[in-house]
């Protein structure tokens, strides 16, 4: 047996060993409370921001852990928006420890879903992707700098972004320094944004200044790379 079909054995290996960990997490999720996915999925697609605080509230002293998962989960589906869970947790938690939360949890979310997508179905979307010559372009770099550029755009479905990283060349290091990074500016400015737009009235002036703020910020972001 030579050494790269033992390699090839022992990275198989430890695909099945961390799917088997993220599904019975999911699983135990399950067990533990029946009804959170259905109620996850009701939140999410109507962007309930009243009910996730009083869901969130309900659990006390667990909230914290409660909307942790909730907000991996949202990330891991790479579709769903999260924008209304990094709101309720600058409501909830504070502007502080709300950004603290969202920002971890959605970078969790996205690994996790990287994760998945590299193990399972990496040959599926490589062979969706490869007619398109942008994606394909991109899935030649191994750099922490393009993933870090790409998820600091905020309000934008990690799930594009994350299915390139997944049928590249990235390494699994430099997608979580890259995703730790560029998730930090941007889920900076979903909390920020969607708390002081719920309290515009006494916020409003900080709002009107985030904005434009972010504005000037990404044009000359955007206008450097074209120079570039």
């Amino acid at each position: 047996m030579n050494k790269q079909h033992v390699k090839q054995q022992s990275d198989a290996k430890m695909k099945l060993i961390i799917l088997a960990v993220i599904f019975s997490l999911f699983a135990l999720i399950y067990v533990i409370n029946p009804g959170f996915y259905r109620t996850m999925y009701y939140l999410s697609v109507n962007g309930d921001l009243n009910g996730t605080i009083s869901y969130l509230r309900s659990f006390g002293p667990y909230a914290v852990l409660v909307s942790i998962l909730l907000d991996v989960l949202v990330n891991v589906s790479g579709v769903l928006p999260s924008i209304f869970i990094s709101t309720a947790n600058a409501l909830v938690f504070g502007l502080f420890w709300g950004f603290i939360l969202s920002w971890l949890s959605e970078v969790i979310g996205v690994v996790i879903s990287f994760l998945l997508m590299r193990l399972m179905f990496r040959d599926l979307a490589r062979h969706l992707m490869e007619k398109n010559r942008l994606i394909r372009k991109m899935g030649t770099y191994d750099n922490w700098k393009i993933v870090a550029l790409s998820r600091m755009i905020p309000y934008l479905p990690n799930g594009l972004v994350t299915a390139v990283c997944a049928v590249s060349d990235i390494s699994f290091l430099h997608h979580l320094e890259g995703s730790l990074i560029g998730k930090f500016p941007s889920v900076f400015i979903e909390v920020f944004v969607g708390h002081d737009m719920v309290y515009y009235k006494t916020n409003g002036a900080r709002l009107l200044g985030l904005i434009i703020g972010v504005a000037v910020v990404y044009g000359l972001l955007w206008a450097w790379k074209r120079r570039r």
